[in-house]
């Protein structure tokens, strides 16, 4: 999922109510009712410990079945200067975030932020060490993965429907059926609180990024008060990962490849042209080839997808140039390895983006919503605009969509780099005028999917790290200038 942003400084009051109102509460650990131990094998680093807590099933009825969430600690190592906890996602949906306080550290998280808190990591309900959903997808249906194909036709997406109807049919008719409902984005957000409850703290501080922007945006909404500093990296727009969402990685990719046809222009040894118009011309002729004849498995939607995921990060360029190059020139194709559990990831995607929102029903509106974005977008909108599981999936709903309001205190602080292909600026923006007074957004003149603490761009990065510690927050929406790439 993906992300944009830029944010706002709240009153010297509001600031100074954020904070502890005795020193004991910065200084002690609240009493939880958690168990911490070693984490399992693959989610294992040094100074990391999980736990197990069982929350309701369905919140409407808190008393009924139970399902578990696998939970992590890394605790600060300065208890004088602890302020709480830090509840950490790493977007999705159906991303496992057991080992993110770990990788935070790893990444460069400032060390005044890991004294401030315990940082906190879970897997969400239906992913990995959770209680986990299935739709007992089979190989092919796993590498489908999020992208229908690419439609040309008004045909291609008829054809498509049939797939399509299948991974719904699966995912609803599994063993893990009865938890579909329930496997929404509000119900992981309620697990939050009740993760604070367990934690012992009134309140949490949060960091989510992609899709988690959108999680964050959710708790804040439900539970206004218990959110103590909300930092919003890489935002969804307010309907969260719904077909706007979808449809808006097509103009992602849009405003993130001008960058990439900048680095083959100044590297000529990829043989990818020498203006960006070429490189441009490249990436259709590349992908109309393997439309025509894939190769290794690689056909043309697989590459356009590659493209895509290559671009949330800078120091991938040279490995999309090489991977570009292999297809031009008949070479071996340098593929990226598979997660550990695709299967999980794609299950648990497809049940909270399909219950989350309604998406259209019918196969004509995916007809004319790729003819608009192939259109539009010629580079992804004839794949990102076609029919998926969603359209598929049982209509009846637990629970309207959460709306995003300004109601609620001014703790938000969003992130947002401007070329962001997986959550694009204007989707941010969108995210921020729907929290009106609450939020500030801070945007970076860069590319890629995620700020903090990964990109090098200091005056983002020192901007989240000052909330984070102080709560204070630029005085109103902050333009950050370009910086060496990551």
């Amino acid at each position: 999922m993906r992300r944009s942003l830029s944010l706002a400084l709240a009153a010297v009051a509001l600031a100074a109510a954020a904070l502890p109102t005795s020193s004991a509460a910065a200084t002690t650990t609240p009493p939880s009712t958690l168990q911490w131990g070693p984490c399992p094998e693959g989610a294992d680093a040094p100074g990391l410990e999980c736990s197990t807590l069982r929350v309701p099933l369905d919140y409407r009825d808190p008393d009924g079945r139970r399902i578990e969430l696998a939970i992590s600690r890394l605790a600060s190592e300065k208890p004088a200067q602890r302020r709480g906890v830090l509840l950490t996602n790493p977007g999705g949906p159906g991303g496992s975030g057991l080992l993110y306080p770990a990788v935070l550290a790893a990444s460069g998280l400032p060390q005044k932020v890991l004294d401030s808190y315990d940082i906190i990591g879970f897997d969400p309900r239906g992913v990995g060490r959770s209680t986990p959903v299935t739709c007992d997808l089979t190989q092919e249906q796993q590498w489908r993965g999020n992208f229908p194909r690419y439609a040309h036709t008004a045909a291609d997406v008829r054809r498509e429907a049939g797939p399509a109807r299948k991974i719904a049919e699966q995912c609803n008719s599994s063993r893990t059926a009865w938890m579909l409902p329930h496997t929404t984005t509000a119900n992981t957000a309620r697990d939050m609180d009740r993760i604070r409850t367990a934690l012992g703290e009134p309140k949490l501080s949060y960091l989510g990024a992609s899709y988690g922007s959108y999680l964050g945006a959710v708790y804040t909404t439900l539970f206004p008060r218990r959110g103590d500093r909300i930092v919003l990296d890489s935002n969804l727009g307010p309907g969260g990962y719904d077909i706007t969402a979808m449809r808006l990685f097509a103009r992602g990719l849009e405003d993130r490849f001008p960058d990439f046809a900048a680095f083959a222009v100044a590297h000529p040894e990829y043989g990818l042209g020498s203006t960006p118009k070429q490189v441009t011309a490249k990436f259709f002729e590349l992908a109309e080839r393997l439309d025509a004849k894939p190769r290794q498995g690689v056909d043309g939607t697989a590459f356009r997808g590659h493209t895509f995921d290559s671009l949330y990060a800078d120091g991938s360029m040279p490995r999309l140039a090489e991977f570009w190059q292999a297809v031009d020139t008949g070479g071996q194709l340098p593929l990226p390895e598979a997660p550990a559990d695709r299967e999980n990831l794609m299950a648990a995607r497809f049940a909270v983006v399909c219950q989350d929102t309604r998406w259209p029903g019918t196969v004509r509106e995916y007809q004319r919503n790729v003819t608009v974005d192939r259109a539009r977008y010629p580079m992804l909108g004839g794949s990102t605009a076609g029919i998926n599981p969603c359209a598929f999936w049982p209509r009846e709903r637990t629970e309207p969509p959460v709306r995003i309001t300004d109601r609620g205190p001014s703790n938000v602080l969003m992130l947002q780099n401007e070329r962001d292909p997986g959550t694009p600026l204007v989707g941010a923006r969108e995210l921020r005028r729907a929290f009106g007074g609450r939020a500030t957004l801070v945007t970076a003149d860069q590319g890629g999917h995620g700020v903090y603490p990964y990109g090098r761009n200091t005056c983002v990065n020192d901007a989240a790290t000052r909330f984070l510690t102080t709560g204070e927050r630029p005085p109103r929406d902050l333009a950050c200038g370009g910086q060496p790439g990551r």
